[in-house]
């Protein structure tokens, strides 16, 4: 055996070990983990333990793989449910929250550090794309309106591409290479959002379609089939010349929503993964940065940071919502919550690998502004829900149920958990009302199974097996939804099942 690969085995699985327990760490301190993470890269690094790194055209590489999979599982994690009514509130800030913030911070640097307007529109691009893995990581575990989180998963998983298409842009132009005048790449830019948004929806339907018809030997195989629909998304926009990063999400939007077999094992695989290219990512970019350079960035750090933080961001999320009847105290949250993490380092590669003039310095740069202002938002953003008094109280959860196809039979069968919250507990079996070819067949409860009969009640944390005829599947689970939410009473109070609404 190699022992070069033998040791990379050895420091990767290390890696990954310190950083699963650098992640129990981050929770229990409330500090967002991609900094342990940083600081786990750097200590590697050529400053620490002498791991010399710079290749940056392979941190471009792999931090843009990494950033397909993030996407990947920020997509199929959001439910439509909860999305669909911040879909205005989540695409304006992605286009023109992102518009503004851009030219604000550019006219800071113009005016107090004396940069080129071409030099501090790149800056302000790089710098203004919040990151997908930060918020999807740090808002989903706050009892927050669920559609101003969505705003924000929104905002965070679509607004990486326009960033990305100026970015580019930008960095031919510093170099000399721009060959079109602004409003044609304006024009490109929107077609390339639009070609990618469409394949990625077209992919997405065309995968659950063949997944919900395909009876695959092993379970397994659903979410790497899954995960596999959505790189396939951003590879065909990307050879299609259209934007790679939209499709890749709205494909796992699609996916995430639609009734697939092993969903929750699916979900579960995606999240792993997911984490993984986090770990993976944040060390490389650790490892990429020399922190000899770090302090002369401090300065233009702090002053950029600060005027997007306090200047640029509010008023971009003032002029994107002005339109939508969003509270002024969630404004406020949403304006502060625009977290940033591992995009913009990976942006700030590109014009170092484009030989911009300058771009090491606005890698240095925008590396001490997401470690500095991660630690300050990261760790406020509790203190900011309750003093703005938008926390929510907990509600019934609703239930996730997951399915696997009985091909030769045309039946499904389902599994589902009673959550803490749910009101499935205390209810008896006949009180769910399923349809007449639908039946609980059994019941695990405290690690005992056994078949439950027409005196069987429910319990907090039961896990049950159902079977349903395949066309009835859609309304066992509504009925269960309903239940689970407004009790054995549901019908008579009107659930119905259906997704529910909140502010």
């Amino acid at each position: 055996m190699n022992t070069t690969v033998t040791v990379a085995l050895a420091v990767g699985a290390l890696v990954v070990l310190v950083a699963a327990v650098a992640l129990r760490l981050a929770d229990r301190i409330g500090l967002p983990s991609l900094l342990l993470y940083l600081a786990f890269g750097v200590a590697l690094g050529e400053s620490g333990l002498g791991v010399e790194f710079e290749d940056v055209s392979l941190t471009q590489t792999l931090g843009v793989a990494a950033l397909v999979v993030i996407l990947a599982e920020g997509g199929l994690t959001t439910r439509w449910s909860d999305v669909r009514r911040a879909v205005g509130p989540g695409i304006t800030l992605s286009t023109v929250g992102v518009v503004v913030s851009v030219v604000v911070v550019a006219a800071v640097g113009v005016w107090l550090l004396d940069f080129s307007w071409d030099f501090a529109l790149l800056v302000g691009a790089v710098v203004t794309s919040t990151d997908a893995a930060a918020v999807f990581s740090s808002l989903r575990r706050l009892p927050l309106p669920r559609r101003m989180v969505a705003s924000l998963e929104l905002e965070s998983g679509l607004n990486d591409a326009p960033v990305i298409l100026l970015v580019l842009a930008l960095s031919e132009r510093l170099t000399g290479h721009a060959t079109h005048p602004w409003y044609v790449v304006l024009a490109e830019v929107v077609g390339e959002l639009a070609g990618g948004s469409v394949i990625g929806i077209g992919i997405g339907f065309g995968g659950a379609w063949l997944l919900r018809r395909l009876a695959l030997p092993l379970a397994g195989f659903y979410p790497l089939v899954t995960l596999a629909l959505c790189v396939l998304a951003f590879a065909t926009a990307d050879l299609a010349h259209t934007s790679g990063f939209v499709a890749v999400y709205l494909c796992g939007l699609v996916l995430g929503n639609a009734a697939l077999p092993h969903r929750a094992g699916t979900i579960g695989f995606a999240e792993g993964l997911a984490s993984l290219a986090q770990i993976g990512l944040f060390v490389m970019l650790g490892l990429l940065v020399s922190p000899e350079r770090l302090v002369d960035a401090l300065g233009p750090a702090l002053l950029i940071g600060g005027a997007l933080l306090l200047l640029a961001r509010p008023l971009s999320v003032l002029l994107s919502l002005a339109w939508f009847r969003v509270p002024f105290s969630q404004q406020v949250f949403i304006a502060w919550a625009g977290l940033r993490g591992a995009v913009p380092i990976v942006l700030a590669t590109f014009p170092i690998a484009e030989d911009v003039p300058g771009a090491t310095q606005v890698f240095d740069t925008v590396f001490v502004l997401v470690v500095v202002f991660t630690v300050v938002q990261g760790w406020s953003l509790p203190a900011m829900a309750r003093l703005l008094r938008i926390a929510t109280p907990v509600t019934p959860r609703d239930i996730d149920v997951e399915s696997a196809p009985l091909d030769e039979l045309g039946a499904e069968l389902m599994q589902l958990r009673v959550p803490d919250t749910s009101r499935l507990h205390g209810v008896y079996l006949p009180e769910l009302r399923l349809p007449e070819d639908a039946a609980v067949v059994l019941v695990v409860r405290d690690g005992r199974p056994f078949v439950p009969d027409r005196e069987t009640r429910l319990m907090r944390g039961d896990q049950a097996l159902l079977i349903s005829a395949r066309g009835s599947r859609a309304e066992a689970e509504r009925r269960l939804r309903a239940v689970s939410r407004a009790g054995r009473l549901a019908t008579w109070r009107g659930e119905a099942g259906q997704p529910s609404q909140t502010d």
